[in-house]
């Protein structure tokens, strides 16, 4: 594969979007061509995945019944998006990846981390994003931000201590794989978080 795999992760309200934005301008201002996408989704039966585990229709759906449907989700996805995108020579940009994975469902939901890995390798064989920038803040000021934009949907609507351990579980992954993993105080001003988005996507273009 000629492309490169860039995955935008976070907690609720710590500007995923807006670094999404930001990277693709950084990418596509030095000439690359740029495929932006999201899990759950990106393909039309992964939109409606997406529906069914973001929507309250299934309010209380099993912990092992989500983790296999965002698999299968992103099952499709890699197939039918990312794969042939980065084969093509295309960068990737994705809103969330299997790190959402490891900490909504593994250290969230309390799911085991071996059988998500299982699932990785299965899925996804060799494939891993080439950098990951994690948008972190606390939790609470997180949630005051998304409070603001719009309904929360099922993943939203859980207890503050579900996301304190999300959060954790995605700074964990950051320490464990410092190589990949590039944490951003989402805290700070927008003027600090573009600068420090332009410096990490730089770094893998320049490298």
């Amino acid at each position: 594969m000629t492309g490169r795999f860039i995955t935008i992760e976070g907690v609720e309200g710590a500007g995923k979007s807006t670094c999404m934005s930001l990277a693709a301008a950084e990418i596509e201002k030095c000439g690359k061509r740029l495929l932006q996408t999201r899990e759950p989704g990106g393909t039309e039966l992964g939109e409606d995945l997406r529906k069914l585990l973001l929507g309250h229709r299934h309010h209380g759906m099993a912990d092992d019944t989500e983790l296999l449907l965002m698999f299968a989700a992103r099952a499709e996805h890699i197939q039918r998006k990312i794969r042939p995108a980065l084969h093509a020579g295309q960068w990737v940009l994705c809103d969330r990846f299997t790190d959402a994975t490891y900490a909504y469902q593994g250290a969230g939901r309390g799911l085991s981390l071996q059988r998500i890995a299982q699932l990785e390798d299965w899925v996804q064989g060799t494939l891993r994003p080439d950098l990951t920038i994690l948008m972190d803040l606390p939790v609470d000021m997180g949630m005051e931000r998304a409070g603001k934009r719009s309904t929360p949907d099922r993943f939203e609507s859980e207890a503050f201590s579900f996301f304190e351990k999300v959060r954790q579980g995605y700074l964990d992954i950051a320490t464990a794989q410092q190589q990949r993993v590039r944490v951003i105080d989402a805290s700070r001003t927008l003027e600090q978080v573009s600068a420090d988005i332009a410096a990490n996507i730089g770094q893998l273009i320049d490298g």
